[in-house]
């Protein structure tokens, strides 16, 4: 909020800025200068060009708000919490905020293009009244003086920044803004410059001559024009983004529940939600989402754009009561806004679920229920095929963890680390998840971070039997196999009496404390960053090594957080920043059970960010998901002859406790590192 009213207080101090350079510099008329009087003739043709205008404006938008409301109403949606509503509404549509945070220039440039729209709703207002004489603003007066020099300021912004966004549309032309060029798209940055310019034009000529009436025309029939254009480009999103960004489902990459025992996820366009359908009608195609995507960027099928893009052009032929399949296998390729047959079964599963793109996305589209929503139609009904997804699913079903070893694995390791068993009256239930449990690495981190939790005296225990929580299940699109993972893990909780979680694994965290929702509430759960956050003041102070901290997109985009992981790394060590991090933070190449489905095509994601992580001279890789340390074990070793260490925070952590309090007899203090 505080960055908010900064950012409008420079604005307010700008505008007055502009208007002293205005009046003092380029040494224009004092006021704006207006036409006469209209004759009959000019009224009834102004009359007639609002009419056909806004005629074609309506015939184009209509047949798109059909199909949005002829959708299939969302059974989850809820306008609570109305703050939080508010506040994205605030920052996000009237600050531009995530704009212009995610691409400054081009961020900034756009902001002034919006803003500036703003301040001239009133002056077009009052310019087409004062064709019918009853202009509400006059010039002279105090009021009108200094708001039409207001937006003479704003109009000199807008002109510079849509010309800057015609010369990178059309000059520069970036890769995530598609190879095809739209020449609507330039033809409404013209109007829209002209607009401006027949408006600053008005302050330098005389008041009442047939020049003004000229420019006053002009003005009139570039706003008039530019209207109809509207319904079928990119600038829909000036009418349907700010109903985007303020109804968008409540939470990030929430999947929302199926809608009773026939909705078996995104089959056909009978299954398109509304807000589904409003989003993909939202895309401005700014390519934000592309850019940051691990799929596409690795030279992978996914285009998360063309997704949303596709989805829109299958709404515009088939219409949202369509049972023509949504998914093929059959891709046919296109230089930027594919058909409807783009919807491919293997880009649909070749997500991550990272939530890099609806983090990005400045118009409130959540590409990532879509995605999932993609493969649960295709996962629930059979139609996806892979020998993988197959594996793990029955893995899940007969084992219980998506590694598919036998549980008396697990029960091997508690014995030899003599965890105790969570019998109600410990504080904590240590939470070891498929990856703390079964994997040898992972069961390194649960080991030292439960010598970390006796350091700190603080009782905990495991329970004595556990499956997964059905996050790769969840992701994949098998809501079969996930019900039953979450109800056993609840009724797991609720016998054991368990009050409060901890776990080592971000994707753990996040899918019992909301994924399960839909069956029940679970325990509190925190993940272990938190744990150790909270009581760095009692962890040993450590100096020396330099640290990279990778930040898992399950712990940072999907829970926000960033500090805690960041403190622990602190106590550890000298703390480096990757180049992206925090909220633009670079995926591993695990999430969306894409750990589990064998060779992925194109480069590998887990290699891109590995070379970006020991890029930094970085000492040691520090990690806080067992995932993301699977991912870069190998990954650090192919792209680095000298690799950097790879250990988890608690790790970190506990390399530093006094030796007596370890329970790994047969496992090597520094085990983490990669060799």
């Amino acid at each position: 909020m505080v960055a908010g009213a900064l950012q409008l207080a420079a604005c307010t101090r700008w505008s007055a800025g502009a208007i002293l350079l205005f009046q003092n510099e380029l040494r224009l008329s004092a006021t704006l200068a207006e036409p006469g009087r209209f004759s009959a003739l000019e009224s009834v043709l102004l009359v007639a060009s609002i009419l056909v205008s806004a005629g074609l404006f309506f015939w184009r938008f209509g047949p798109i708000l059909r199909t949005i409301l002829r959708s299939r109403r969302d059974v989850d949606f809820s306008l609570h919490p109305i703050g939080r509503r508010v506040w994205d509404f605030f920052w996000e549509v009237l600050c531009q905020g995530k704009v212009i945070q995610q691409r400054p220039l081009p961020g900034l440039a756009h902001a002034f293009v919006f803003w500036g729209f703003l301040a001239f709703a009133l002056v077009s207002l009052n310019h087409l009244a004062l064709g019918f004489g009853i202009g509400f603003l006059p010039p002279a007066s105090i009021v009108g003086n200094f708001y039409f020099l207001f937006a003479a300021a704003w109009a000199l912004l807008v002109a510079i920044s849509i010309t800057g966004l015609f010369v990178r549309r059309f000059f520069v032309r970036p890769i995530w803004l598609g190879r095809k060029v739209s020449y609507e798209s330039g033809l409404i940055a013209f109007l829209i410059f002209l607009l401006m310019v027949s408006y600053l034009a008005a302050f330098f000529v005389e008041e009442g001559g047939t020049t003004v009436k000229a420019l006053w025309w002009t003005h009139t029939l570039a706003l008039l024009i530019f209207l109809p254009l509207i319904p079928h480009t990119k600038h829909l999103h000036l009418v349907l983004s700010p109903v985007t960004v303020f109804l968008k489902r409540d939470g990030f990459s929430k999947i929302p529940p199926l809608a009773g025992d026939e909705d078996f996820g995104l089959i056909a366009g009978k299954d398109l939600t509304r807000l589904i359908s409003l989003q993909t009608y939202s895309c401005v195609e700014c390519g934000r989402c592309t850019e940051h995507c691990p799929a596409s960027t690795t030279g992978k099928v996914l285009n998360p754009k063309e997704i949303i893009l596709g989805l829109r052009t299958y709404l515009n032929e088939f219409g949202p009561s369509s049972d023509t399949p949504l998914l093929t296998e059959s891709r046919i390729a296109s230089p930027d806004n594919p058909p409807e047959k783009y919807l491919s079964m293997e880009a649909a599963f070749e997500c991550t679920t990272c939530g890099s793109c609806e983090f990005q996305c400045p118009v409130g589209i959540q590409h990532v229920p879509v995605i999932v929503g993609l493969r649960r139609g295709a996962t629930n009904t059979g139609a996806w095929e892979d020998n993988y997804g197959t594996k793990l699913f029955l893995a899940l079903e007969k084992n219980g963890n998506a590694l598919g070893l036998s549980a008396t694995e697990r029960d091997k390791f508690i014995q030899k680390q003599a965890f105790p068993i969570f019998d109600g009256t410990q504080e904590y239930c240590l939470w070891l998840g498929c990856m703390g449990g079964y994997d040898p690495k992972g069961r390194e981190i649960i080991a030292d971070f439960a010598r970390v939790m006796q350091h700190l005296g603080t009782s905990f225990g495991v329970l004595k039997k556990e499956k997964c929580t059905g996050d790769p299940a969840r992701r994949l699109g098998n809501d079969l196999v996930f019900q039953t993972l979450a109800e056993n893990g609840l009724k797991a909780f609720e016998t054991a009496k368990v009050r409060k979680i901890v776990a080592i694994c971000p994707h753990c965290v996040r899918t019992i404390a909301t994924d399960w929702r839909e069956f029940g509430v679970a325990p509190e759960i925190e993940h272990h960053s938190e744990f150790m956050a909270r009581h760095k003041d009692r962890l040993p102070k450590q100096n020396g090594e330099s640290i990279v901290y990778h930040d898992p997109c399950y712990l940072g985009r999907y829970q926000e957080i960033y500090d805690e992981p960041r403190a622990v790394v602190s106590q550890a060590g000298l703390l480096v920043e990757a180049p992206r991090s925090h909220e633009r933070s670079f995926c591993c190449g695990a999430g969306g059970g894409l750990a589990f489905l064998g060779e992925e095509q194109g480069e590998r994601v887990s290699h891109v960010r590995a070379r970006e992580l020991a890029g930094t001279g970085a000492q040691i890789v520090g990690t806080a998901c067992p995932f993301c340390n699977t991912m870069f074990r190998d990954a650090l070793t192919a792209v680095s002859d000298t690799p950097p260490q790879l250990l988890d925070i608690a790790q970190l952590t506990a390399r530093a406790l006094p030796a007596s309090q370890t329970q790994r007899e047969s496992l090597p203090t520094d085990s983490g590192g990669v060799h």
